[in-house]
């Protein structure tokens, strides 16, 4: 059986003032795999990596997946692609969904990242713009929506989830167990039945479209036992609650 764990990088909302936006650090079999990247992406890998036996950077990550492109969950990803171009010379290990990543670079990227100037002294304007594409930074692997992808030693299955914009909530295996992540959505038992199977399973809970914290409260005792909380406000204390709240840079082994 293989060692499968999972490091919450970060756990806040987009809003908190306490946590690093929720974000997820994955290993199995000697490799990493990063869900979601905001932004301060190395900072938030120096501290939140900080107490495990091989701190984790940039260059560690095998795949970076994303769920979807609302700024707290993607923000990093330019920093975190030329870091990787200019520092590490090489290019970033892209998943996701088509629906949920599809307009990364056109809306999200390419404002900051397509056009490079670089100072030349021959040249008549003093600089150099060299054009980029999504190819120059992204090896890109799409997710399937319809039946698992393997992504290295993970198999990802991926489901849309009730959310502003296009998102994806995952059930990954690797061997016999199943982490399973809602993404961001508003409650659904449709995709609360979905998870079910999985191993441990990590669910947003906040306030307005999100999950209201009362409605996971509900659910079985069996889907509870297994659920660890994200993204919540910056008021929740583990103390008040049942369910728990996943901690920033606490490794849990599936």
């Amino acid at each position: 059986m293989s060692r499968f764990s999972v490091v919450p990088l970060g756990v806040g909302d987009a809003f908190s003032t306490r946590y690093y936006s929720s974000c997820l650090l994955l290993e199995a079999k000697g490799t990493k795999m990063l869900i979601d990247c905001p932004h301060p992406i190395r900072k938030i890998f120096k501290e939140s990596t900080a107490s495990l036996e091989e701190p984790v950077d940039v260059g560690d990550i095998d795949t970076v997946l994303l769920t979807h492109l609302h700024a707290d969950h993607c923000s990093g990803v330019e920093g975190f692609a030329f870091f990787s171009f200019f520092v590490l010379k090489k290019k970033v290990h892209l998943v996701g969904a088509p629906v949920a990543v599809q307009d990364l670079w056109n809306k999200h990227l390419a404002a900051g990242m397509e056009n490079v100037r670089i100072i030349d002294k021959e040249a008549k304007e003093g600089v150099v713009v060299t054009q980029r594409s999504f190819d120059d930074f992204f090896d890109f692997d799409p997710l399937s929506m319809t039946e698992p992808t393997k992504v290295g030693p993970f198999t990802i299955a991926c489901r849309e989830t009730i959310h502003h914009i296009p998102t994806t909530a995952l059930k990954i295996w690797v061997d016999d167990k199943c982490l399973g992540y809602s993404a961001d959505t508003a409650f659904d038992p449709g995709l609360i039945e979905w998870l079910e199977e999985a191993d441990m399973i990590i669910h947003e809970t906040n306030l307005g479209t999100h999950t209201p914290y009362e409605e996971l409260m509900s659910l079985p005792e069996h889907i509870k036992e297994k659920m660890h909380l994200i993204h919540y406000p910056d008021f929740f204390e583990q103390e008040e609650r049942e369910l728990r709240l996943l901690v920033e840079g606490e490794k849990i082994v599936i």
